[in-house]
């Protein structure tokens, strides 16, 4: 999968920007300010119609705009589409191909970005929920079913905690709504296990190839309740005993919606006893290794990496542009960075406008 073109349009703090990019590595330099963690943010829309740094969309329109536009050809293999979407502050329009698309998942199916952010450093350290994110958005780019089954959950999951707000709640209504629940449960838990398993086959010669040293790492997945043929029973229980904490707090308190999954590194948990170099290299290993488990080549995710290289010794930066090499396109911001063989952006900063 390739990004052939982008084209902003009052996005951020570009007026107008447009680039033609190569496949392999791509190098966007420039000032801090100058906006280059804006263009890899307009790559992350284009998988998911979402930012990676804000929840509303006003906030992606350039001040004194009504709206902003993101247009992209993005090759795979060698079928070309060509994506437009319209941001205003309530929401958004998504076209591809010249005609509208009716949802995101329009648009997850056909473009795929991995991206890696300086927070990520803290990805286990911090919430479960930016883990289980991680889970649900590589799954589901992998797998459409999984997208279908997690949709479905959160609808029932939606239901159910509407119930639970109510005055007087049916309980006849909420445990029909809890075997919904549980049913599409199973098959969650059964991917993400999978999921994991696949992680985990790969993940050591990630780390290999970054550091040189061999180290042992290992996702620890945390079910809620483990997968087994009693699974669907198992979960009921645990449903039933949760029921009186769920009446009096108004949610669901337990659920694929609450698990979590830690690193082991060298038989340590990571995110408890590990240092920042190796927070950042778990991490950097971890959000690289959906690359390597999409069987299509065409449909491989395209790797967007901001400011990745500023913490890392000229060793690591050596081992990981060697190692991102491999990848069919990937895009790096930084303030300074040459690299032989790749193809370099300058984004100069705007002067402000003087009235």
């Amino acid at each position: 999968m390739i990004v052939k073109t982008i084209t902003l349009k009052g996005f951020r703090n570009h007026d107008y920007l447009s680039y033609d990019f190569a496949p392999g590595l791509n190098v966007l330099t420039g000032p801090n300010g100058a906006g280059k963690t804006n263009v890899i943010e307009s790559l992350y829309y284009l998988s998911l119609a979402r930012s990676f740094r804000l929840n509303d969309s006003e906030g992606l329109i350039k001040k004194g705009k009504e709206h902003a536009e993101i247009y992209a050809e993005v090759l795979e293999g060698k079928l070309l589409r060509k994506i437009r979407i319209v941001i205003t502050p309530t929401g958004h329009q998504i076209f591809i191909n010249g005609k509208a698309a009716t949802k995101v998942s329009d648009l997850a199916k056909i473009v795929n970005v991995v991206l890696f952010e300086p927070k990520d450093v803290l990805l286990f350290r911090g919430s479960p929920r930016a883990r289980r994110n991680f889970l649900d958005i590589s799954l589901s780019k992998k797998s459409p079913s999984y997208l279908d089954y997690i949709t479905r959950y959160e609808k029932v999951l939606k239901e159910r905690n509407e119930l639970l707000k109510g005055e007087n709640v049916d309980k006849t209504l909420l445990e029909t709504t809890t075997e919904m629940l549980v049913k599409l449960s199973g098959p969650i838990v059964g991917y993400r296990q999978m999921y994991v398993k696949d992680i985990n086959d790969i993940l050591n010669k990630i780390t290999r190839a970054l550091t040189g040293e061999e180290n042992k790492i290992e996702v620890i997945y945390k079910p809620f309740v483990e997968n087994s043929v009693n699974f669907e029973n198992d979960a009921l229980e645990a449903f039933k005993r949760a029921e009186e904490s769920d009446l009096k707090k108004k949610a669901t308190s337990i659920g694929v919606h609450r698990e979590d999954f830690s690193v082991n590194l060298n038989g340590r948990d990571v995110g408890e006893f590990g240092s920042q170099g190796e927070n950042r290299l778990a991490a950097l290993a971890l959000k690289l290794s959906p690359y390597f488990l999409i069987e299509d080549k065409d449909k491989r995710p395209i790797i967007a990496l901001d400011d990745v290289m500023s913490e890392l010794d000229q060793n690591h930066r050596l081992r990981l542009i060697a190692f991102l090499k491999k990848f069919e396109q990937v895009f790096i911001t930084a303030t300074r960075l040459e690299i032989n063989g790749a193809t370099h952006y300058q984004i100069k900063k705007k002067k402000k406008e003087v009235f």
